[in-house]
C-alpha cells in the first residue's frame, strides 16, 4: 500500500514547513535570467531552480503550460524535472488545472497519476466547474495510488468572480464547491490521516467572505489542505498569512514563485530561505 498523500504533505511541513515555490519558467524569466526561450532553457532554468531550493523548501510547484508551450520537447523537461525532483526528495505538485467528464477525467488521471505516468508527481490541481462530481475518477484513482487533488474554489482572476461568487442553494458555488471537498477529504481519510485526498486551491489575494468561505469551519472544510497561490510577486504577504487564513492556516501550502527570483536568479536560494523565515514567524512556528 503506497504511502498516503497526506503523510507526504505533513512530513513535508514537519521537515522544511509550508512554503512551496513555483517552477513557472515563462519567457520573461528566461529572458531576466539570461536563458534562452525554448526548451533547453526550460531544462536550464527548472534544473537550476531545483538546485538552489534542495534542502530550502519540501514542496515544488511546475506549472504545466510553461512546458506544454514548447510540445513533446517541452513535456520532455517537465517529465524529467518531476522525476529529478521526486527524487531528490520534493512533493510535486503538477499545476495542470485538468477537468472533464467520464473517461476524458479518467484518461487525465492515468496521464498524472496512474501507476504508468510520465509524470512522477505527487499531487495536480483540477478544475470542478463541469462538476465536483465529475472529478470521481481521479479522486479513486488518487486515493488508490496515494496522490493528492487541489481542486479549484476561489481563484484571483477577476473572471472567475461571477461563476464563484454566484449563490446557489443560499450559498456560493466556491462554498459548495467546499463543502464537496471537505466531505470527499473526510471520506478518503477515514477518519486515519489528517488531510484526504482532496484538498482546496484558494487564491490568497481574495477576499474569502465575497466567496462565502470566511468562515471554512462553517463550510465543513476545517481539515482540508489548502493551496495557496498568490503570495510575493501576485500581491500577498507571507507575514499576514494567518491574518488571511485564520485557524485554518495551519493547513495551507503557501506558494511563491516569481518573487523567488527577485533577487536575480542566482540568489534564490537567499530570497526562499528569508521568505520561509518569514512565513515561520507569521504562523508561530
Amino acid at each position: 500500500m503506497p504511502e498516503s498523500f497526506s503523510r507526504k504533505v505533513e512530513l513535508a511541513f514537519d521537515k522544511f514547513g509550508q512554503l512551496c515555490v513555483g517552477i513557472d519558467p515563462h519567457a520573461e524569466l528566461l529572458e531576466e535570467a539570461g536563458i534562452p526561450d525554448n526548451a533547453e532553457g526550460l531544462r536550464t532554468f527548472s534544473m537550476q531552480l531545483l538546485d538552489q531550493l534542495e534542502g530550502v523548501v519540501g514542496i515544488v510547484k511546475p506549472q504545466v503550460a510553461f512546458f506544454e508551450r514548447f510540445g513533446s520537447a517541452g513535456f520532455a523537461v517537465l517529465e524529467d524535472l518531476c522525476s529529478d525532483a521526486s527524487k531528490r526528495g520534493f512533493l510535486v505538485i503538477a499545476d495542470g488545472k485538468r477537468g472533464d467528464i467520464g473517461s476524458t477525467m479518467s484518461a487525465y488521471a492515468e496521464a498524472w497519476l496512474g501507476k504508468a505516468s510520465p509524470f512522477v508527481v505527487d499531487a495536480l490541481t483540477v478544475s470542478p466547474y463541469l462538476g465536483t462530481g465529475a472529478l470521481s475518477p481521479a479522486i479513486a484513482l488518487a486515493s488508490e495510488r496515494g496522490k493528492g487533488l487541489f481542486v479549484l474554489c476561489a481563484t484571483s482572476n477577476a473572471e472567475g468572480k461571477e461563476l464563484q461568487q454566484a449563490i446557489r442553494g443560499g450559498t456560493t458555488v466556491a462554498a459548495n464547491v467546499a463543502a464537496e471537498v471537505a466531505s470527499l477529504s473526510k471520506i478518503t481519510a477515514q477518519g486515519k490521516t489528517k488531510f484526504g485526498t482532496a484538498g482546496l486551491v484558494i487564491g490568497a489575494t481574495v477576499n474569502l467572505k465575497d466567496y462565502g468561505i470566511d468562515d471554512l469551519n462553517r463550510s465543513g472544510n476545517c481539515k482540508s489542505l489548502i493551496l495557496a497561490p498568490g503570495f510575493g510577486a501576485q500581491g500577498a504577504s507571507l507575514a499576514a498569512a494567518r491574518a488571511i487564513f485564520g485557524s485554518n492556516a495551519d493547513n495551507v501550502i503557501f506558494t511563491i514563485s516569481r518573487s523567488a527570483l527577485r533577487n536575480g536568479f542566482d540568489q534564490v536560494r537567499q530570497s526562499v530561505t528569508a521568505d520561509k523565515n518569514e512565513l515561520a514567524l507569521a504562523l508561530g512556528a
